[in-house]
């Protein structure tokens, strides 16, 4: 590989991890004691050859179905499973976020294995006892910490577990679906060190199934699927290619290393579907889907009616999708997705949530769905993407899907915190404070 070596942080070649399967639990016993010549197990792939790196400093995902091998080259790389072929080579001491209190022991009590887990990760004593004041106050756990961990609620267990994975200070973070554990108000804690972790340029390996936050945290993404890499890149990218291998519309490459979809494809099957007017497709248009069903036409008018691709924040604007029918469907969903350019989903809709739209549509009919609203986004730049799906008895069906088609420029002379506008009203009166009191009195104005 062609990075310097010193720049990385975690570098996995050529990694398989292979189990044997068998029909009868009789059927491992004999093999085991050599009763049978034959064999009779059948190999299982969890991973297969899987090759990356993690650079230094680095934020980088990692996505992919159930059974693509996300967590088992995780426990990997924290030395939980030893592979059956290849290399794992990590600078740097770990914190892993796995199975949050998986090293706990529920006769010790909380503050036991505060220094049990730190004396597993590699801590001395006194290094645990200068921490553990700040494993204390972010668990939050009360007295509780003098209790069994068998007493524990499973709140409390999962608060004290990432507290002490989290507040030990490693080079490299590890985390597998662990950041939305507890209430509410543990989540956004959880979140704010997760944030603190990346400004302070801590390399992290993160796996998640909210693609809103593999979007908002990562630099880079890794796609996997079955075992093998389908793939690496862009955050947007990824979840794009991503969201085909859901609904089963991805054509997994038939080459050795599993190129993803680029320009020249994605354009040749626009050229394929023949449906849409040139001027309609933005260049980094990605479209996919069984075409039982095309979309023809996608832009966004404004107040007075006019297509345009500026939206003046506050007035309204409508989003339009013209939709041909090449065969009959049984109830077509119409939707619509607006994204960042970080390519995190911020509002959307479609026909079934709206109760707009539940009929069947037959073949040669054509549809022009429309959607008013008010603009409340921020000031900036931002892309929607179009889809006609639907369910096919109990099987949901993409039947044509256009990611990122049209591009909007929000203009705006006030931007508040976060996504979009909450159009407060705001009121300032004079008011008194009682005398020895922080309750305020507030003048009656009438």
């Amino acid at each position: 590989m062609s990075e310097n070596k010193n720049d990385i942080a975690i570098e996995v070649a050529g990694v398989q991890k292979i189990y044997k399967l068998y029909d009868h639990r009789r059927d491992r016993l004999k093999e085991t004691l050599g009763f049978s010549k034959k064999k009779l197990h059948r190999d299982h792939y969890a991973l297969k050859g899987l090759d990356f790196t993690v650079k230094n400093g680095e934020c980088v995902g990692i996505i992919g179905t159930n059974g693509s091998g996300k967590s088992t080259i995780l426990k990997i790389i924290t030395g939980v499973l030893t592979p059956s072929a290849g290399t794992v080579t990590v600078n740097g001491r770990i914190s892993a976020l796995l199975e949050l209190g998986a090293g706990f022991n529920p006769e010790y009590n909380g503050i036991e294995n505060i220094y049990l887990n730190g004396t597993i990760i590699g801590f001395t004593e006194e290094e645990i006892k200068e921490r553990i004041q700040d494993i204390l106050d972010f668990a939050d756990i009360g007295e509780y910490v003098y209790q069994p961990v068998k007493t524990y609620s499973s709140g409390m267990f999962v608060r004290l577990a990432f507290a002490v994975a989290i507040n030990i200070d490693p080079e490299i973070l590890i985390v597998d679906e662990a950041l939305s554990v507890g209430d509410v108000f543990f989540q956004a804690k959880c979140y704010h060190k997760f944030e603190e972790f990346k400004k302070q340029g801590k390399t992290i390996l993160f796996v998640s199934h909210d693609l809103g936050s593999i979007s908002k945290y990562c630099d880079r993404v890794i796609l996997l699927n079955q075992g093998a890499k389908l793939g690496e890149g862009t955050p947007k990218e990824m979840i794009d290619i991503y969201k085909q291998v859901l609904v089963g519309q991805y054509q997994i490459p038939d080459t050795e290393e599993g190129n993803l979809l680029r320009d020249k494809d994605i354009e040749s099957a626009a050229a394929k579907a023949g449906d849409r007017k040139s001027g309609d497709i933005n260049e980094d248009t990605l479209e996919y889907g069984s075409r039982k069903a095309t979309i023809c036409e996608s832009y966004v008018t404004d107040e007075h009616g006019m297509k345009t691709t500026a939206i003046v924040k506050g007035r309204e604007y409508t989003v339009h999708m013209k939709v041909r029918f090449n065969e009959t469907v049984q109830a077509p969903i119409f939707a619509y997705t607006v994204k960042n350019i970080k390519g995190i989903e911020i509002t959307g809709t479609n026909t079934m949530v709206e109760k707009a739209f539940l009929e069947p549509v037959h073949a040669g009919e054509a549809k022009e769905i429309t959607f008013t609203q008010r603009m409340t986004l921020q000031g900036g730049e931002y892309l929607i993407s179009f889809g006609v799906t639907g369910f096919e008895g109990e099987n949901f069906t993409v039947y044509h899907r256009l990611y990122d088609a049209v591009n909007i420029t929000v203009v705006s002379d006030k931007d508040t915190v976060g996504y979009y506008d909450s159009e407060s009203k705001v009121v300032v009166k004079d008011a008194k404070v009682k005398s020895g009191s922080n309750i305020l009195e507030y003048r009656n104005e009438a």
